[in-house]
């Protein structure tokens, strides 16, 4: 009877619980809603001779639990776990490319934290950051990118999730929504009755990497800048972004699965020119190719085919014959022939 009784007033407490909670996750969202419109008008949001000096989302509106320090931390343990979980290309040429790459975006891009970059083996284009500035690249995305100024588009959308704390804040967001849900882990058996998720089976949690259409279109929006105060040509993650539409049509649903919570391709391709033709003053010169991303993505075909890898690439001269030893009379093509003049 005391059993029933105390069970009865339990559940009653963790109701009055979750209606407090449900109330203020409304209010929450309301304040997370005027945060992100804020976003856009916040002051330099616009002036890429701003970056590195302004605040685009760490400790601002709702803002997070989490400072700076204790980022680096989570980020560190998770991306332990990604690292133990997948298979990491290990070739320094390649790592050692791609690192020069993010960390020359890092440089010029709004974020307070050094970047730990690596490859991961896997054929699909796609690259998550976590808190930090553990930034993890699939193979796939510089196999698909034609260009170098692509996988820096890509690249410099995930330093935009660090630069605005997206992880810290959609944790705290997660946080705050998770102790309205406190009844319901008491009613169905702790956290699966909360659908926890992990992404891309690397153990990491999906709010740490999946983000919700506005963090992902404020990414673009600093990830144009810092593409293009790199030097990049910033169309270059337009066209990346056109390869992935064209990659939903030939493989229906697999952008929709990868990139679920990003917005719609087209959406994100007329906003991107919108903005690239509005913000960013216009240059003479960009950087489109490098011959380097031209030999890495070569080097990468190879090692994805688990094909042996040349780390000298100049041609060796070779002596060709010309001439058949059993057949001396016989000649090549190209040789160039005597012929008489049968007038003398």
């Amino acid at each position: 009877m005391f059993r029933r009784s105390y069970l009865l007033v339990l559940a009653l407490l963790f109701s009055i619980t979750g209606v407090l909670a449900s109330a203020q996750d409304q209010k929450d969202q309301g304040k997370e809603a005027k945060d992100d419109e804020k976003f856009y008008h916040a002051t330099g949001i616009n002036d890429v001779n701003a970056i590195g000096s302004r605040n685009v989302g760490c400790n601002r509106g709702l803002g997070n639990w989490y400072s700076l320090d204790a980022q680096v931390r989570m980020g560190q343990e998770f991306a332990r776990q990604v690292e133990q979980s997948s298979h990491l290309i290990t070739d320094p040429v390649v790592n050692e490319y791609v690192n020069r790459v993010g960390q020359n975006l890092s440089r010029n891009s709004d974020s307070r934290l050094p970047f730990t970059i690596k490859i991961i083996d896997v054929e699909e284009p796609n690259a998550f950051a976590l808190p930090g500035g553990y930034m993890f690249v699939n193979a796939g995305t510089i196999l698909l990118a034609d260009d170098e100024s692509e996988l820096a588009g890509v690249m410099a959308h995930e330093i935009g999730h660090v630069s605005a704390c997206h992880a810290a804040r959609e944790a705290t967001r997660g946080t705050l929504a998770s102790i309205a849900m406190i009844p319901v882990m008491v009613m169905t058996g702790g956290l699966a009755g909360l659908g926890v998720g992990e992404a891309a089976n690397f153990g990491v949690p999906a709010v740490f990497s999946k983000f919700g259409r506005n963090f992902e279109a404020q990414a673009d929006y600093l990830g144009i800048q810092y593409a293009y105060k790199s030097g990049y040509d910033p169309v270059g993650m337009i066209n990346f972004f056109e390869k992935l539409e064209a990659l939903e049509k030939k493989r229906p649903g697999f952008v929709s699965k990868v990139y679920g919570d990003h917005p719609q391709t087209p959406d994100r391709v007329e906003k991107s020119q919108h903005e690239i033709a509005t913000i960013l003053p216009p240059r003479a010169e960009y950087i489109v190719d490098t011959s380097d991303f031209e030999q890495v993505k070569k080097r990468l075909a190879l090692i994805m085919k688990h094909r042996p890898v040349k780390d000298n690439t100049e041609e060796t001269p070779q002596l060709r014959r010309t001439v058949d030893e059993k057949n001396p009379q016989q000649q090549d093509d190209d040789r160039p022939v005597l012929k008489r003049n049968p007038s003398n």
